[in-house]
């Protein structure tokens, strides 16, 4: 990601992303903007939360997780590497880390807490003022590549998986997910609640148990399916092929597939056209794993077939060398009666004459 950018300018949901019995999860890591409140409880690889974040649930982090002053998590965090915990964090079940644990003070553990590592009393440094420090020093020694590499490991970009990205302010449940911000959601995912945010993008293949809203445009990707009502203030809605809305389109301009359903009423103060074009310009990586998988099949029968080939080829034998081996010596036998009559020959020739 570019130094430029800012990583907490979006609702990024990445690929794959569910919410399981009120607990977001996701195969990446993580990453909360300051003054954001997520009901879920959250289950990934690192979770790292700025500051006064507040969960409705547990923590599960497979690797760090850096809980930044005054953040509220209501139930059990537990780390499978190593945490940071601000000073004035609450957590109102228990605290357990596989490694070490950088603790601030007047941190409030309800039901004790455990480190397998070293325990480390202090104030950590904020995660914000934490990363600038280290990337202002690294670029300040001409470590460019260094720098990027830290930007890379914080933001997922040598992960195999993208992370969760929530903007600062944000409020995530299972009735909405608002933000002031742009939103992108992946493809696979399935996702409780109403979407509410500046724009809108929804991948392929999703489902989401709500509504979508935004100010301006919006687009949902082939094979989703949305459970509520579609609508823009001021902006247009794509609708890609096989997309079934449940409730009511609403906007500007409505592009609507060809093959997509819709249960409600559609509204367009403009236009409205029929398109049999794709809204998503992202990659499909999902497509490009069927092509992959269908070439190493394809590569799997050809190599057969020229296995069973070369077994119908006719192929010497052992018996057949031999009954030519046998055929060469029928050539050269010898007659017993003739070697008898060439020994007796031979005999009078080594007769001493007389």
């Amino acid at each position: 990601m570019p130094f430029g950018s800012d990583p907490l300018s979006e609702l990024s949901i990445p690929d794959g992303t569910t919410v399981e019995e009120h607990d977001l999860v996701t195969e990446g890591d993580v990453i909360v903007g300051g003054q954001s409140t997520i009901e879920f409880g959250v289950r990934g690889q690192s979770v790292i939360a700025d500051e006064r974040v507040r969960f409705g649930g547990h923590i599960e982090a497979e690797g760090d997780c850096r809980l930044d002053m005054w953040c509220d998590v209501a139930e059990n965090v537990l780390v499978g590497e190593d945490a940071y915990i601000g000073e004035r964090v609450h957590i109102g079940g228990q605290l357990r880390v596989a490694g070490d644990l950088d603790i601030g003070d007047d941190v409030d553990i309800e039901e004790g807490f455990e480190a397998n590592g070293w325990i480390v009393i202090r104030n950590p440094m904020p995660t914000i003022v934490f990363l600038f420090v280290y990337l202002s020093q690294l670029l300040r020694i001409g470590e460019d590549e260094a720098a990027q590499d830290l930007v890379d490991e914080m933001v997922g970009g040598d992960h195999d998986h993208e992370p969760v990205l929530i903007p600062r302010g944000a409020t995530v449940s299972d009735d909405t997910w608002q933000v002031s911000t742009p939103a992108t959601v992946g493809d696979d995912c399935r996702l409780h609640g109403n979407i509410r945010a500046e724009s809108l993008e929804v991948g392929r293949d999703t489902t989401v148990f709500g509504s979508l809203r935004a100010r301006e445009d919006i687009a949902v990707g082939r094979g989703t399916e949305i459970k509520g009502d579609v609508t823009t203030r001021n902006g247009d809605i794509r609708v890609g092929p096989g997309v079934k809305v449940w409730g009511d389109i609403s906007a500007d301009n409505v592009d609507l597939h060809e093959n997509a359903t819709v249960d409600g009423t559609i509204r367009a103060r403009g236009e409205m056209r029929m398109h049999t074009d794709e809204v998503i310009e992202r990659p499909d990586e999902s497509a490009a794993a069927m092509a992959e998988m269908a070439e190493e099949l394809e590569d799997d029968e050809s190599s057969t077939d020229s296995d069973d080939d070369a077994q119908g080829e006719t192929v010497p034998t052992a018996a057949d060398d031999t009954s030519g081996d046998a055929d060469d010596s029928d050539a050269d036998s010898v007659d017993p009666d003739d070697s008898s009559d060439d020994r007796d020959a031979d005999d009078e020739r080594a007769e001493p004459a007389e």
